[in-house]
């Protein structure tokens, strides 16, 4: 992530792990900076730190190769656009061990039961606190998405399951095991008329598709707040996790608010504003894969297209920072309630223009703006349906 200004723009996508150089070896459980293997120490093989094949190697306990010819260019086009460069080694290595010494999570049924009801939403905000790359505005964003699911939707807050690094309940932590655990509780059961929301503000990155189901040939990923030592949680799994069991009559909504998030869910169709088209998504891969409901409907907006990155910024006033998506959108629903699919992300794209624009007429925006906010919000499906006479409802 880079800082663009003291009180600039963040985005919202980071190296993988392979950017610190930081390996936990699973024989010794050693963590250290210099290039450790993930292998146990009797073999000779190496995997690689992004993609995680295994390859033959000579190096033995303690070593293996950075990544392998496919994900050597990700690495590196990481490095040029987020300008990290290598995390202080040291620094990384007690926030691993931190996590580490961790006491072991509670099980699910340490979380409040609620009773049965048709709207439920997961609302999670991952600050990375801990980390270089931490984001700032989280926090503000996940407040705006409740107030605006309790207020404008009337979603009731015990039916309303919030995830930062804030909060008190262990099993709430947004790591990738809560982050799955919730996702599951999210559809547990689901029934004709339920409607779900599942909302994301934090980093997201993209990985290479070795199951030939991307059409550009990455899986895009989320980055929960333990992604250094528990990997990143990508399309595939949260595609089986809370699309596969939406059985018909029910509705789930996906809000993203980070980098590369364009088709997070895996879902068929993906529409094109420019044109005022669908265009189809499904999997170019010869097995079949599924990517379908069980008769339900899946619906997601996220913050940029796969190959962009989404952005935090103060400009917006108010305290602190914020998601450019999630304030625009949650500005958007509040301003016009009876709005369309189409209208309102039609709406989100002017809106970030005139940030564009407006930033080349004010020296104060010029400050923190030095570069043009350069995200296209995207709206995915998994069925078609017409934008401009739907409205938009959770």
């Amino acid at each position: 992530m880079e800082d663009t200004s003291k009180r600039g723009r963040y985005k919202k996508s980071v190296l993988s792990s392979t950017t610190s150089s930081m390996h936990g070896c699973y024989t010794c459980k050693k963590i250290c900076g210099s290039h450790h293997s993930l292998l146990p120490s009797k073999t000779n093989s190496c995997c690689c730190c992004v993609c995680l094949n295994v390859s033959n190697s000579t190096l033995g306990h303690g070593r293996s190769k950075e990544a392998c010819g496919i994900c050597r260019p990700v690495r590196k086009i990481g490095a040029k656009l987020f300008k990290l460069g290598h995390v202080d080694s040291s620094n990384i290595k007690d926030n691993l061990l931190s996590w580490s010494l961790d006491p072991p999570m509670p099980s699910s049924s340490a979380l409040p039961r609620t009773r049965r009801h048709n709207k439920r939403a997961v609302l999670c905000g991952v600050s990375y606190r801990r980390w270089k790359f931490r984001l700032k505005g989280t926090i503000n964003d996940i407040s705006n998405m409740r107030e605006l699911l309790i207020k404008n939707f009337k979603f009731p807050n015990e039916c309303i399951r919030v995830l930062t690094e804030q909060e008190q309940n262990a099993n709430l932590i947004p790591t990738k095991h809560n982050i799955l655990e919730s996702l599951r509780w999210l559809v547990k059961d689901c029934q004709a008329g339920d409607s779900l929301v599942f909302y994301f503000t934090g980093h997201g990155l993209q990985q290479p598709d070795f199951k030939e189901d991307e059409i550009d040939g990455f899986d895009e990923t989320l980055c929960p707040v333990d992604f250094m030592k528990e990997g990143m949680i990508i399309d595939n799994d949260i595609n089986s996790t809370i699309v596969w069991p939406l059985k018909k009559g029910v509705t789930l909504h996906a809000i993203v608010d980070a980098c590369h998030s364009g088709t997070i869910l895996d879902l068929l169709y993906v529409y094109r504003h420019e044109s005022g088209m669908w265009e189809d998504n499904k999997p170019p891969s010869k097995e079949p894969i599924r990517k379908h409901t069980s008769g339900g409907l899946a619906i997601s907006l996220s913050a940029c297209e796969d190959s962009q990155t989404a952005a935090d910024s103060a400009v917006f006033g108010g305290k602190g920072m914020n998601g450019v998506l999630t304030y625009l959108f949650t500005k958007t629903v509040r301003e016009y309630p009876e709005i369309t699919y189409g209208r309102l992300l039609e709406k989100l794209h002017d809106d970030i223009k005139k940030l564009n624009r407006s930033r080349c007429n004010n020296r104060i925006l010029q400050h923190i703006f030095n570069r043009k906010i350069a995200q296209e919000p995207l709206l995915s499906s998994s069925e078609k349906f017409d934008v401009s006479t739907t409205k938009f409802i959770l």
